[in-house]
């Protein structure tokens, strides 16, 4: 098992863009159901798995998901943080968390990627959290991911810099 330089980068990217999301949350919902240290902790081993199955570090896939999960479990991590790596793509099952959401939505927009349906989510909780109207809502989220969503080109630039796993481009 080895640390492949490219995830590392992305792992980096989408820990960098979860720290904007909740300083953003932070500032704007100041009584949210929002754990910071979860949230960043999910951005920053959501992925994980990849390790383990390095092929889809350059191409889709989903195995890396449970394998990231069981992987954080074995290394004694508790499941309410290791569920981050079994969570990030499945945004609409029950039971999901604001702080699931975040670590999800960072995992998308760090390469600019708008997902209309994952916004909606959380656009809802954060109307009922800071009860505003759901336009409201919509409006200041919209303003934060366009914002982080400017700089899309240097993070992918970024991760492009580093190689799938030593000496393969």
């Amino acid at each position: 098992m080895y640390d492949p330089p490219r995830l590392a980068a992305h792992l980096r990217a989408v820990h960098d863009v979860a720290h904007q999301l909740v300083d953003w949350v932070e500032r704007y919902y100041p009584q949210p159901d929002c754990d910071r240290d979860a949230v960043l902790f999910g951005a920053a081993t959501h992925d994980i798995g990849k390790i383990l199955h390095p092929e889809e570090l350059s191409r889709p896939g989903s195995a890396h998901e449970m394998a990231g999960h069981d992987l954080l479990i074995a290394r004694g991590v508790t499941e309410g943080l290791a569920r981050f790596a079994r969570s990030h793509a499945s945004w609409n099952a029950p039971g999901i968390s604001t702080d699931d959401l975040l670590v999800s939505l960072a995992d998308k927009i760090w390469k600019g990627k708008r997902v209309t349906d994952l916004e909606q989510l959380l656009i809802e909780r954060f109307s009922e959290t800071g009860r505003q109207q759901l336009w409201e809502a919509f409006a200041v989220l919209d303003d934060v991911l366009d914002h982080i969503a400017q700089d899309a080109e240097r993070r992918l630039a970024f991760q492009a810099e580093h190689p799938v796993a030593p000496g393969i481009g």
